[in-house]
């Protein structure tokens, strides 16, 4: 009986790795766990090489101060298929030495994450362009190594980005967001934030081009004017998310005429005072009562 009980014991090892184990079970466990677990015995560490050279996804956001970088470029050695990097919290280590292999390796990425990797150069956003080519989502902020040749090379090669955040890369003018407005035609979310270069140039573009812009971030852009704003009132009917400075603007007013009936409108201020929250109705009743006036007071 103890040889048939034997027999019939199935350990988790003994599992089908690659149709069980790494999409089924590995993919809903933490990074964090995975790395402590390849540590327990030659067999799980072949196992988690197994699941680190087929996931979809690799973020570091949580655990990035604590990765060694060798383990790093050690784990996405053998990956070609990952879709999704994140590289958040990761500043203190990762370099273009990192980032390059892995990139030039990954064609498949779509979202890539590299805000706040102040170590990173130019280097590593034309890479990110000229191997992803199906990049639809990309952060970049508080990125100062940004400049507008790198910012060109990712609009001529990635067409159908969808979302961009430029927060704090103070390198950027107007030159460089209205070209990448004119590429990128797909974009449906834009921070800009806490850039003085910024000015009614770039938002007049964006909104010329970009039509079906949602999200847009403008906080700290102290040189956008009225006429910008009327002109996002105009040419973008989707725009559901407007952050800008805590300071009168008449071309609010205009945005709130053009708007009827295109709710929800979230228009923040700077010190994150929401003027109308989606799903409050507060908006909703001012625009029943035709009580716009009242809004405009706020403002």
């Amino acid at each position: 009986m103890g040889e048939e009980a034997k027999m019939r014991t199935c350990h988790l090892l003994d599992l089908p790795w690659e149709d069980v184990l790494v999409p089924h079970i590995l993919c809903y466990l933490p990074l964090q766990h995975l790395v402590s677990l390849q540590r327990v015995s030659k067999q799980f560490h072949s196992l988690i090489q197994v699941y680190l050279a087929n996931c979809r996804t690799f973020d570091l956001s949580t655990i990035g101060p604590c990765i060694p970088k060798e383990a790093f470029c050690s784990m996405l050695k053998d990956n070609k298929v990952l879709q999704s990097l994140s590289l958040q919290n990761c500043s203190d280590w990762v370099t273009d030495k990192e980032l390059l292999p892995v990139i030039g390796q990954s064609q498949h990425l779509q979202r890539v994450d590299m805000s706040g990797c102040v170590w990173l150069t130019r280097h590593s956003l034309v890479a990110v362009s000229l191997s992803c080519m199906h990049l639809q989502h990309l952060g970049l902020a508080h990125c100062e190594w940004v400049d507008s040749l790198s910012l060109r090379s990712l609009a001529d090669h990635c067409g159908g980005l969808q979302s961009i955040d430029l927060t704090a890369c103070r390198q950027l003018k107007d030159d460089a967001i209205c070209y990448l407005a004119k590429k990128c035609l797909k974009l449906r979310s834009l921070s800009l934030a806490v850039n003085a270069n910024v000015t009614d140039e770039s938002v007049e573009e964006v909104a010329k081009n970009c039509r079906g812009l949602e999200q847009l971030d403008l906080t700290g852009c102290l040189r956008v004017r009225n006429q910008s704003i009327r002109t996002l009132a105009e040419y973008c009917p989707k725009l559901q998310s407007l952050k800008m400075l805590s300071r009168p603007y008449r071309g609010l007013w205009y945005f709130f005429r053009m708007s009827w009936g295109l709710l929800p409108l979230s228009i923040s201020r700077y010190n994150q005072r929401t003027i109308y929250l989606p799903n409050t109705g507060v908006f909703v009743t001012a625009v029943t009562f035709g009580c716009i006036t009242w809004a405009h007071d706020l403002l």
